[in-house]
């Protein structure tokens, strides 16, 4: 049984750009919630019992299974977010692609190996192993309904877990057909199950003692009772809860690939990315010759749901409002719209907004828009643009356009974030063996890569004595023994270091 069909209530989900009803999906109370870690709790026994090449085996068929129904998979995706199908198709690829890497990776990181005694634990023999958690709950995102949760699922899968996936309500269907897939390779048990609802379905998942970690994704304020809820049963979280994310443009950028570079960053999903670009700050030399190229492709750009559409509507109505209001602060502060304004908000869509001299502390600026709007700032330099990029209380992403690698690596490291790509756009999401994280209010924990296997395994340390040696914890312990170790610990330790 791959989806908790309990409860008899439904709500719909609807598509974006035309209001028609995608499809009807159950509404899972808190009973059903139950249900269904429970019988994850069994699957998750049966699953880790299977051992790595096993799992590696399914897993890889599962993705087989979501490769051959990727357009299937990229036009309910689609239907329920209003993104372009080619859109879709991408993110549908990128996360076939970190399954693939989450399924033939996780023996390596995850197995168990010796690690080396020291000297005052020579007789020992010391094994390191990484074990399931049990039960993973993952609370997913809309933007990217198959993509971002997958970084949580792919992984945890892959680590030795039972998971409980909760789609967003926006997007259900994508987290239905998901599971399905999996239930067609791996018929035996429920190692994954999506629960669909509301809010208090989430609340239910993540509040319940019979989950052993949730990873979340969505706003922080939504993070923090979430991380209420986990705080009852002492439950960890990973939480990944949005940005504010700058790109840097420096004097000797290649100042076409920045422009297009940022665009997209900006513009794509209609701004509804996680770690889009929403500020822009370009060194005072490159400033205007930057914009001319970013205002002139971004008049280019159409919002629709055609095919010829470069990117569809704003999926949550609610955050129209939001969008508008960023605009509307900015203008009302003294910054200009070089390209659109507030009548650019034509719901549900928003057409391309390119805002400049916005002063710092507009909302703008601060907040997070989450849509097809972008300010751009002159600095002097590239110290200062890494100063103002770390500005708030963000810290996600970031993008760097420099002709200068060492410049470049410079401000890379400088930048407050989790993740930040050189003279391309967010290429590090695409990089399924690089961690996937932010700090601040962006959240904390990893997903992707070693330390996104290692987020959903708990370390277990054993220890085995081989021979019979000095027992320093024991009241038989003698001052001969004492001093002899002393004598060796001074040898050992005790002289001065020089440079």
């Amino acid at each position: 049984m791959s989806v908790a069909t309990e409860n008899a209530e439904t709500f719909a989900s609807l598509n974006p750009a035309t209001g028609e009803v995608v499809a009807e999906h159950p509404v899972h109370d808190d009973a059903a919630v139950a249900d269904a870690l429970a019988r994850a709790r069994e699957a998750a026994g049966w699953w880790r019992a299977l051992g790595w090449k096993e799992r590696r085996l399914r897993l890889l068929n599962i993705k087989g299974a979501l490769t051959r129904n990727l357009n299937r998979m990229a036009e309910l995706i689609h239907q329920e977010t209003g993104k372009p199908v080619q859109d879709a198709q991408l993110e549908t690829i990128m996360a076939i692609s970190h399954l693939d890497w989450a399924a033939r990776n996780a023996g390596k990181v995850l197995g168990r190996r010796n690690v080396y005694p020291g000297l005052m634990a020579i007789n020992q023999r010391c094994v390191l192993e990484y074990q399931p958690l049990g039960v993973v709950g993952v609370i997913g995102p809309w933007n990217y309904p198959i993509f971002t949760p997958m970084g949580s699922i792919a992984y945890a899968l892959a680590a030795g877990n039972a998971v409980v996936f909760k789609p967003s309500e926006f997007t259900p269907g994508v987290g239905v057909l998901l599971a399905e897939l999996v239930a067609g390779v791996v018929p035996e048990h429920p190692v994954l199950q999506a629960v669909t609802g509301l809010g208090p379905t989430g609340a239910a998942l993540a509040a319940s003692p019979l989950v052993d970690k949730i990873a979340f994704t969505g706003s922080a304020r939504t993070a923090k009772r979430v991380m209420a809820a986990c705080a009852e049963n002492l439950t960890p979280l990973v939480a990944e809860c949005g940005g504010k994310d700058a790109c840097i443009v420096d004097s000797d950028a290649d100042l076409d690939a920045a422009a297009d570079a940022a665009l997209w960053g900006a513009m794509s999903n209609a701004g509804q990315t996680c770690i889009g670009v929403e500020r822009i700050y370009v060194v005072d030399e490159a400033y205007d010759a930057f914009l001319g190229k970013l205002t002139e492709k971004a008049r280019d750009l159409r919002p629709g749901f055609d095919r010829e559409a470069a990117y569809g509507p704003i999926t949550m109505p609610s955050q129209l409002d939001v969008i508008e209001r960023h605009i509307k602060d900015a203008i009302g502060k003294g910054g200009k719209a070089v390209v659109g304004g507030p009548e650019s908000v034509r719901r549900p869509y928003v057409e391309p907004v390119v805002l400049t001299d916005v002063p710092d502390d507009s909302s703008a600026v601060r907040e997070e828009t989450f849509g097809p709007t972008i300010t751009v700032h002159r600095v002097r330099d590239l110290d200062e643009a890494v100063e103002k990029a770390n500005e708030g209380t963000y810290g996600l992403a970031g993008t760097i356009f420099s002709g200068s690698r060492s410049r470049a690596m410079d401000a890379a490291r400088r930048m407050r974030s989790g993740m930040t790509s050189i003279n391309a756009f967010a290429a590090f999401a695409q990089v399924a063996a690089l961690p996937f994280g932010g700090v601040g209010e962006s959240g904390f924990g990893r997903i992707h890569g070693a330390d996104g296997l290692r987020e959903f395994a708990r370390p277990k340390a054993i220890t085995r004595q081989r021979f019979a040696s000095m027992n320093l914890t024991s009241f038989d312990r003698t001052e001969k023994e004492m001093a002899r170790v002393l004598g060796l610990i001074n040898m050992v330790h005790g002289r001065r270091y020089k440079r």
